[in-house]
């Protein structure tokens, strides 16, 4: 099969194109034919080396959807279409950026009969699987409560907004640009604040109380800004990093963390593990629920597979204003 191989850390021309074997699935793995897949700052993050060094070839890539090869237990059968994500790939197996993958049987979802083309399903499996987690799983989230998204023009911060809006939540959005309150109004925030790296008492105008929960994407820059907008007992998850590395100097208790807030950090590695099945995920709703119109598109871009690299450079241009999308 061909794949995107990395050898050495660097740019988007590190991504080279290869012909390499595909690994026969085991007992408790599915092949898969790759019809499209998301792309990831994880991906870019590998491909620079600030994943730890490179020190054998790595395939990229965090999720795919496509049709079953081979499920060796028969669990899903040959031509079935499916979605996965996470599961160790490109960190302890091949990852999708690649014709075919083979990946662990918890971190398949089958998506039969959804009407929509392969390149809007790329568009959701790690966005909306990862905003599940944080949402539900972390926050608790409950209809009729205030969420507030830093950092939402990101991929994952759209699908925040998007599925918390779809679950009956409030959303308040955050953004770097005036020019990008339309796209996140779009999408369903019914309130954008432009970030100016302190936005807490912005949204205590708007909301005097606090608000009830919030998703950080933007990452420990501005956390404990964030924090001080939440409501007491309101509670944030950090699943972003875009603000730098996840590291908080100096971090005072009491004066932080006041009125008994919760602080998270969710990583969309536990996806499938033991701790965090996929059986209960609501993906295929989500997919349903995007065919149907009630959940926005947020697809930006859809690049051939042989244009991969340009695809990084844009990404990491931060001028993607969605997810970005590969067909194979």
């Amino acid at each position: 099969m061909k794949a995107y191989v990395i050898e050495q850390a660097g740019g988007p021309e590190m991504l080279q194109l290869r012909d390499i074997a595909s690994p026969e699935p085991g007992a408790h793995e599915v092949q898969i034919r790759v019809r499209a897949f998301g792309l990831n700052r994880a991906e870019t993050y590998l491909r620079a080396g600030k994943m730890g060094a490179i020190t054998a070839p790595r395939v990229p890539g965090i999720e795919a959807v496509g049709e079953v090869i081979l499920d060796p237990a028969g669990i899903f059968r040959t031509g079935q279409r499916v979605a996965t994500a996470m599961g160790g790939m490109q960190f302890s197996r091949n990852g999708s950026y690649a014709e075919q993958v083979t990946v662990l049987r918890d971190n398949v979802i089958a998506l039969d009969d959804i009407p929509l083309s392969w390149e809007e399903l790329a568009a959701l499996p790690e966005s909306y699987l990862t905003v599940w987690g944080a949402l539900d799983k972390t926050l608790a989230i409950q209809p009729g409560q205030t969420l507030l998204v830093r950092g939402a023009t990101a991929s994952l911060g759209l699908a925040a907004v998007a599925y918390a809006k779809a679950r009956g939540l409030k959303v308040i959005a955050t953004t770097r640009s005036e020019q990008n309150t339309a796209r996140l109004r779009a999408v369903g925030a019914d309130d954008v604040i432009v970030d100016t790296g302190e936005i807490a008492s912005t949204v205590r105008q708007r909301v005097p109380a606090g608000v009830d929960v919030a998703l950080e994407v933007v990452g420990a820059a501005t956390l404990r800004d964030t924090i001080q907008a939440l409501k007491p007992f309101g509670a944030v998850s950090v699943v972003g990093l875009l603000g730098g590395p996840p590291v908080l100097s100096q971090f005072h208790l009491m004066q932080d963390l006041p009125d008994a807030k919760q602080l998270s950090f969710f990583q969309s590695g536990l996806l499938g593990t033991p701790a965090l099945p996929l059986a209960n995920a609501p993906l295929r709703w989500i997919a349903e629920q995007a065919a149907a119109g009630r959940i926005p598109s947020l697809r930006s871009r859809t690049f051939d597979f042989d244009d991969v690299r340009h695809a990084h450079s844009l990404m990491e241009s931060d001028r993607a204003l969605g997810k970005l999308v590969v067909r194979l």
